[in-house]
């Protein structure tokens, strides 16, 4: 099934249904949770350790996610226990039932930025927007309605979608190796979706867990948030695309965290720099005269951002232009609205 643009392929034409599974490789087994969102849906995979099995990212904390789990449990994993759970990076659909999995028994395995960054959320509820959110929305220059409903509202919180996380964890870091389903995985981090985002590498054939830093067809969401307002994620991306480059061949499965299956690595890492080069300098042209982030989404993504994308549209807004910014090509003035006004340099 080729991609259109040349050597990328999707081995496999469908995803797995709720509750089922499709073997990918010997002992790896491909499923697939629901997301309510856009984005709607997360792969998660197992790989078989004999006696148990290894799960790869775990989906949101949902009772309809843990339903599609125990299917899946009791189904295609034969009813041999989880025991241990790999989480590649924090974000609420990839670590939502590692805790409700630690509960039962399984060892817990992830980057330490991503269980600090998971930990440190999920104890951090709020009601309402923190004074310091509702400056990094002025500061954006978010659409003054939208501003409003969020002042209003309880905002997203990871309790809401993760399970709590133990007290302890094992690190996985870069350079080191893990067994799992039978391989010797080398450890890759990635950065700009995600701080120290973890990828793997099998040494015993073409297959790589790939995560959310190594995608088809869509591209990861570079965003910056009012925890670090002035991150280069854009930087990070490019630098980690880059550094994966020499490792790259065209035979890799790579099983990411969406989407289908695909080979054809070494031009999907080209196709993502050379992304975020383009969706650059189509921003820079726009900056002839001082714009704020909220007025860049057109040239960014090049189709009108409806009321479901915006959060997203805006974080990614302000990665590139901090980029732009860092890196020379961007001055900035704040407006008298309270918000950074970006001209070309």
């Amino acid at each position: 099934m080729p991609d259109g643009a040349g050597g990328i392929r999707y081995p496999f034409a469908d995803p797995p249904a709720a509750g089922q599974a499709i073997e990918v490789a010997d002992g790896i087994l491909w499923m697939r949770l629901p997301l309510p969102m856009a984005l709607d849906h997360v792969n998660v995979y197992a790989l078989d350790d004999g006696d148990g099995w290894t799960v790869v990212d775990t989906g949101f904390a949902s009772a309809r996610s843990k339903a599609i789990w125990q299917s899946l449990l009791h189904g295609p994993l034969a009813g041999k226990p989880v025991t241990r759970v790999i989480v590649t990076h924090h974000h609420p659909d990839h670590v939502g039932l590692a805790g409700w999995f630690v509960a039962q028994g399984a060892a817990l395995h992830m980057p330490r930025t991503g269980w600090l960054m998971a930990r440190m959320l999920t104890l951090d509820a709020q009601d309402r927007p923190t004074p310091e959110t509702i400056t990094f929305y002025e500061r954006a220059g978010m659409a003054a309605d939208e501003l409003a409903r969020r002042k209003a509202e309880r905002p997203f919180n990871f309790a809401d979608c993760v399970a709590p996380l133990p007290l302890g964890y094992a690190r996985l870091r870069e350079g080191d190796t893990i067994r799992l389903g039978g391989r010797t995985w080398d450890i890759r981090m990635g950065d700009g979706h995600a701080p120290e985002h973890a990828t793997f590498w099998s040494r015993d054939d073409a297959v790589v867990l790939g995560g959310d830093q190594l995608l088809p067809s869509i591209s990861a969401n570079l965003g910056v948030y009012p925890t670090e307002p002035d991150a280069d994620p854009v930087g990070d991306w490019i630098v980690s695309c880059e550094r994966f480059q020499p490792l790259a061949r065209p035979d890799h499965l790579v099983l990411g965290g969406h989407k289908l299956p695909f080979t054809g690595l070494p031009l999907r890492l080209s196709q993502m720099i050379d992304n975020h080069h383009g969706a650059l300098d189509r921003l820079s042209a726009h900056l002839d005269q001082p714009r704020a982030a909220g007025e860049c989404f057109m040239p960014l993504f090049k189709r009108p951002i409806g009321p479901a994308e915006y959060g997203l549209a805006l974080v990614e807004a302000v990665a590139h232009l901090n980029h732009l910014h860092q890196t020379g090509r961007a001055i900035r003035h704040l407006r008298d609205d309270g918000a950074w006004a970006f001209s070309a340099a």
